[in-house]
């Protein structure tokens, strides 16, 4: 059965979304977004109004296309009682064996889910990423672009894993987490914070940095591994 779904978020992470929803089969009826400058389409469908407007659309499913772990979550609440599409791209590699995908999560191209992995809610596994058995992926994670988590890995809600980040078998990592772009995991992580390095080690950048949270993202996503953070950083901008 085709489905009718509605992506929440008219930007980039959307624009991937909405391809993983076609070659699934089902249609993109449109967008909502809460940022009342952009135009009334996005890739030639219809922005349909604000998050506030989504009861007039709940014979559709939704799915949620922002990065941001913390409005994810404040989204699923505001949108009580919706059916949340999950969304699975053709070519990912997912085990039959054991493996269990929560409401709302979507998984992208090639990405590899082995035998007893469980992922939670609204949890987002970008391109290529590998996911190894018996791993316990917790709600609103992001498992960066070609991240690769060994066997018997937990990962706690709300944790961002950065792009390429590796994490060594049987590892533990605590709820609301970032580790940096490139970082390697070899000891259980039990304080939240941010992580980068070869091996990672806790960074106090996140307090420091004047740009805010959501800069910091954006700049260790890109800080290549075995490069000092503190070179990437000056008074709140990117310099790299």
């Amino acid at each position: 059965m085709n489905e009718n779904v509605i992506v929440i978020g008219a930007g980039g992470h959307g624009k991937v979304i909405a391809d993983i929803i076609k070659k699934s089969g089902d249609m993109v009826s449109g967008f909502l977004d809460d940022n009342p400058s952009l135009s009334d389409t996005f890739m030639g469908y219809p922005i349909l109004g604000s998050t506030d407007v989504f009861e007039d659309f709940k014979k559709c499913q939704f799915v949620i296309a922002i990065g941001d772990a913390v409005i994810r979550e404040k989204i699923t609440e505001k949108l009580d009682g919706v059916k949340w599409y999950t969304a699975i791209y053709p070519s990912s590699v997912i085990s039959d064996i054991g493996v269990s995908i929560g409401e709302g999560t979507v998984i992208m191209a090639n990405v590899v889910i082995n035998t007893g992995t469980i992922i939670g809610k609204h949890c987002i596994i970008n391109s290529g990423a590998i996911i190894e058995h018996d791993n316990k992926i917790d709600d609103f994670v992001h498992v960066s672009v070609g991240a690769k988590l060994a066997g018997t890995v937990t990962i706690g809600k709300g944790t961002w894993i950065g792009i390429g980040v590796s994490v060594s078998n049987n590892i533990s990592i605590c709820a609301d987490c970032m580790v940096g772009a490139g970082g390697v995991v070899i000891r259980n992580i039990e304080k939240a914070g941010t992580y980068v390095g070869v091996p990672v080690e806790r960074s106090d950048m996140k307090e420091k940095f004047r740009g805010g949270e959501n800069n910091l993202i954006n700049i260790i996503s890109y800080i290549p591994s075995g490069l000092h953070v503190s070179k990437y950083i000056a008074n709140g901008r990117n310099v790299a």
